[in-house]
């Protein structure tokens, strides 16, 4: 895969094809150092993808049989060294929350490939011999003229009886969401008027290789002018990198995940997407797996930590999230205490 360009390469780019409604594919990493974009003609072989069952690639049917996908994950050690890094730079105000996140080595024999086929999700890629990902997190969608949000932070295992609930009541959890609903009502207020929270708190369930887990978003809108079609990317970068997975305020909390987690992000917590000509789709590039030189495979997963975190807890959020979704289930659990009155 080539054809890496710079940001503003990116941008005139994506605003051209915009503005001639032709369909693109586009994928663009954390630090916004290597974005690539794809007239979808001329889309190479090697990337497949499929965002809500719109995709490049005849599907196999998936296998949920019981496969070995082993996690070596980064000693506890090592993470609570970053633990206690962000906890300080919390406790001086100069983040309130942050998405901190590493690598874990995963024992498997299934391939990229494989792993591709068996995964269900909302948003899957795959770049041959590169990356593999199976993420339930929209970006940002645009129909008809309006921007939709749908940040997702809160994780439980939903095995326990009342996970659900508890994971809508708990105060560490509420209060992280919030913080993350009112960074992308920010951010899409950057791009669109009538910016307004449409649903607050609901769940998801996704079923693993391993067990079922809770997921909390919620939906935001905006309203975007008739011409958005030539702006598409500098709508897209205004909003780069996504809120849910780095943290508010995002300028400061982006150089403080660097210096917590000491190396790049690449691709995972980009964003990938597709523009049909009238509407555009994308993802938030969690749940990801990268083939390393030699063949070994790299999980990279992490959580929001904020002044209420306990290191247990987002050490084995860490873990949990280590995981193949080979069932999804929407459940749409909503509780009308717990809705925006936010306009």
């Amino acid at each position: 895969m080539n054809q890496r360009n710079t940001i503003q390469d990116c941008i005139s780019q994506i605003n051209q094809l915009g503005a001639e409604r032709k369909p693109f594919f586009f994928m663009i990493d954390f630090e916004m150092k290597k974005p690539i974009v794809y007239p979808l003609d001329e889309l190479p072989e090697s990337i497949w993808y499929d965002l809500n069952g719109v995709s490049n690639k005849e599907g196999v049917k998936s296998n949920s049989e019981k496969f070995k996908f082993d996690p070596i994950p980064i000693d506890k050690k090592d993470y609570t060294k970053a633990f206690d890094k962000v906890q300080k730079h919390l406790q001086y105000g100069n983040t309130f929350l942050l998405n901190l996140a590493f690598p874990t080595r995963v024992d498997t024999e299934l391939s990229l490939e494989d792993i591709y086929y068996r995964s269900e999700a909302k948003y899957k890629l795959h770049i041959k011999e590169e990356l593999v990902v199976f993420s339930p997190e929209i970006f940002v969608q645009i129909k008809d003229d309006y921007i939709y949000s749908y940040p997702m932070k809160g994780t439980i295992d939903a095995e326990a009886l009342g996970s659900d609930l508890y994971l809508l009541n708990d105060k560490k959890e509420t209060a992280e969401h919030s913080t993350i609903v009112d960074l992308i009502r920010n951010d899409l207020s950057m791009v669109a008027t009538e910016v307004r929270v449409t649903k607050f708190r609901y769940i998801d369930t996704i079923r693993t290789n391993i067990k079922k887990l809770h997921h909390v978003s919620s939906e935001i809108r905006g309203k975007l002018s008739s011409d958005f079609h030539d702006r598409l990317g500098t709508i897209l970068f205004k909003l780069l990198p996504a809120g849910s997975i780095s943290g508010a305020p995002k300028p400061k909390t982006l150089e403080i995940i660097k210096e917590a987690e000491l190396q790049d992000r690449g691709y995972y917590t980009g964003v990938f997407g597709v523009y049909n000509g009238k509407t555009l789709d994308s993802g938030v590039m969690i749940r990801f797996i990268e083939q390393s030189a030699d063949g070994s495979m790299q999980y990279r997963s992490g959580g929001g930590i904020t002044a209420m975190s306990n290191l247990d807890s987002e050490y084995q959020e860490l873990i949990d999230k280590i995981y193949v979704p080979t069932h999804r289930k929407h459940q749409d659990i909503q509780w009308p205490y717990l809705q925006s009155s936010k306009t």
